[in-house]
């Protein structure tokens, strides 16, 4: 055996370690007094994807300002925990409209069925983008209990809504590829998430 090859579990652990101290630091800072310190905690923390994330996320989804729970809400989606889908269906009837489009980003990306109730609901948002979301959402989820609102949200006032449902109505038909991303930019299920 080389040496070369001796040393890697050791490198491994080292680097297990250093991401794991790098988590926990991050974990700390959504606890600063810094509004941009806590929104860029938050954002690391999705990007992490680690579960140890998930209940401090989701007392940040609490956070005063919406700069850092809607990031909370959408790292809560990346993370795919499902302890954050309950909450993420409170911050669906957040008076914030950023969180409110947060939390239905996070839920599409989660997938989980008991959200689709409550994104439908969202569907009558008063905000376009609200709508447009939680279309992107229910099409990512895929549960065909979502296909008559989607149909009536065709008819929706804005553009962007209407396309997102079409779109989702023809995921859950299974005439489009969903990989349930890119609800951020474009709320098209079937683009990559950058």
């Amino acid at each position: 055996m080389n040496g070369e090859d001796s040393t890697e579990p050791n490198g491994k652990y080292v680097e297990i370690n250093a991401r794991r101290r790098r988590i926990r630091e991050f974990i700390d800072l959504l606890k600063s007094p810094y509004l941009d310190t806590r929104w860029k905690a938050a954002e690391a923390l999705g990007i992490f994807g680690d579960q140890t994330a998930v209940q401090p996320l989701i007392e940040a989804l609490d956070d005063p300002f919406v700069d850092v729970s809607w990031l909370a809400a959408k790292s809560l989606g990346s993370i795919g925990d499902s302890r954050a889908v309950e909450p993420l269906i409170r911050a669906l009837k957040s008076d914030e409209k950023w969180l409110r489009i947060g939390a239905a980003i996070g839920l599409g990306r989660i997938r989980d069925r008991r959200a689709v109730e409550p994104l439908i609901d969202a569907l009558n948002d008063g905000k376009p983008h609200v709508r447009k979301h939680a279309a992107w959402a229910l099409g990512a989820i895929g549960d065909e209990r979502a296909l008559g609102p989607l149909k009536e949200t065709c008819s929706d006032p804005d553009e962007s809504v209407r396309k997102a449902a079409e779109l989702a109505i023809r995921v859950i038909s299974g005439n489009e590829v969903s990989s349930g991303t890119d609800a951020e930019e474009s709320a098209t299920p079937a683009v990559p998430e950058p």
